[in-house]
């Protein structure tokens, strides 16, 4: 795992995941550079190799609208996982995925509808586990996606967690 120790990498991810533009609660632009730059090489130390957990993180770390790029590298570390990790991790972090804005959800929710159809029915059969308030808010949240753009077409009905 050449992230090092985890839990010190998670918290980091976190909080450098609240991306800020300089002048946004006094963060000069020096510092709003610093926050950006690292959590690209936070993102970029993920091999995919980490597992679920790691995977949970990184959608936990998409929490802002506006990234201006930054989570493009938390998007390509969640591709270099195992179809069967991002299964389960998106399973993991569904309390996560219905919170974070939409089109970050819908990325992630993307990643994982393009997966194999293994993963898929990993993904729905942990779903169907989850507990009923967070369910319901994924299933709606999958719902929406399939209306409005980023699960329409293809990968439309492939995400189930009833």
């Amino acid at each position: 795992m050449p992230v090092g120790d985890f839990e010190e990498w998670r918290t980091e991810l976190l909080a450098k995941g609240r991306i800020v533009l300089a002048g946004e609660g006094g963060v000069t632009e020096e510092e709003a550079v610093r926050r950006f730059d690292r959590y690209l090489e936070l993102a970029d130390m993920v091999d995919g190799s980490e597992g679920p957990a790691a995977v949970r993180a990184l959608i936990a770390s998409l929490q802002v609208d506006q990234d201006y790029g930054a989570y493009q590298a938390g998007f390509g570390a969640l591709e270099r996982f195992p179809s069967m990790d991002l299964a389960r991790g998106v399973a993991l972090a569904a309390a996560e995925v219905v919170s974070i804005p939409s089109g970050n959800s819908g990325q992630v929710l993307l990643l994982l509808a393009d997966s194999d159809d293994e993963a898929v029915r990993e993904f729905n059969a942990a779903g169907s586990q989850l507990e009923p308030s967070v369910k319901d808010q994924l299933s709606a949240l999958i719902a929406e996606h399939e209306r409005d753009e980023w699960l329409d077409g293809e990968p439309c009905g492939r995400l189930r967690v009833d």
